[in-house]
């Protein structure tokens, strides 16, 4: 069962998410908030670009493959991508699964969010990966919607949640570089 958004508005002022938008559609701005059955968050203007040449390992990641970078437009090299995460944190309760889509208009401009789970009982700043495959440079705006997470009920609460198993991404503030 996917939660409504009055479920997600009443969870919000239970610590669900926040800071918390209602909702923020405009001509010009990438909408957030708020959505029918998800919630649009918003792209913090902090970022991780990759900038290396050698081969990547998730098991070690080199932090001086990537340059950080602050500002409100962050543009992405062609076919390459930028670490970034959400000016939300979140809370997910234990009967609760959220996932995270990227939004259409960015990629109908060849920009991909990668897609993550948001487990029962983790918390923290999204983290997320966003590709640019085009071959030309393309642009993302922090403090516009970038990712719906859509969260789902579950039928039976999870034996083990991410917080029980001392996940670690819990309590992730900033970007989190794969451990």
């Amino acid at each position: 069962m996917v939660f409504s958004d009055r479920w997600i508005k009443q969870n919000a002022k239970k610590g669900l998410i926040e800071p918390f938008f209602v909702s923020n559609v405009r001509k010009g701005v990438m909408s957030y908030g708020v959505s029918s059955y998800g919630y649009d968050f918003v792209l913090a203007e902090e970022f991780k670009i990759f900038t290396g040449k050698k081969p990547i390992d998730p098991k070690n990641p080199q932090s001086d493959s990537f340059r950080d970078f602050t500002g409100k437009i962050c543009e992405i090299p062609p076919n390459s991508f930028v670490l970034g995460r959400s000016v939300e944190y979140f809370r997910i309760p234990r009967n609760c699964l959220g996932i995270c889509f990227g939004k259409s208009s960015y990629a109908r401009s060849g920009i991909v969010v990668y897609v993550t789970p948001l487990e029962p009982e983790w918390e923290g700043h999204i983290t997320i990966m966003i590709a640019n495959h085009a071959p030309v440079k393309n642009r993302v705006y922090a403090g516009e919607g970038i990712c719906q997470v859509v969260f789902m009920k579950a039928a039976n609460i999870c034996e083990k949640s991410y917080a029980d198993k001392k996940g670690k991404y819990q309590k992730s503030h900033g970007i989190i570089f794969s451990r």
